[in-house]
């Protein structure tokens, strides 16, 4: 019996300008949203919730950039207005507008892998396959 449909490290990777720059071995996701209770004259309590703006939050582990990326000069500290895109066996999912918020680093001096990025991303967008 074959297993097939599981993500590997190919399936995550950020894009820059429609290009694969880097592959990813995982990432964990974390959407938040501020909200706000409506208060009435009178009222003990809310008479409604008014939903804000959405946050994405993106720790990605164990970056590995791609040929290309590295031939072109890539340098994670020089990236902005990226995107993850994270494909799954029956959808994909794009975190657009990125920007790095932390960077961290263990290893060798001029390898091309980042250990640990944090991203802000201003939009998730998920598509059926």
């Amino acid at each position: 019996m074959e297993v097939s449909g599981f993500p590997t490290s190919s399936d995550i990777y950020l894009e820059l300008d429609g290009r694969k720059i880097a592959v990813v071995q995982s990432y964990t996701a974390k959407a938040s949203k501020t909200s706000q209770a409506v208060q009435a004259f009178g009222e003990s309590e809310p008479v409604a919730t008014i939903a804000g703006q959405r946050k994405y939050t993106l720790e990605l582990t164990r970056l590995y950039a791609t040929d290309d990326a590295i031939s072109d000069g890539i340098n994670f500290y020089d990236l902005s207005d990226f995107s993850l895109v994270i494909c799954k066996p029956d959808r994909k999912i794009i975190y657009s507008g990125c920007e790095w918020s932390s960077i961290s680093e263990e290893g060798e001096l001029e390898a091309l892998v980042a250990e640990k990025i944090t991203v802000l991303a201003a939009k998730r967008i998920e598509t059926s396959v």
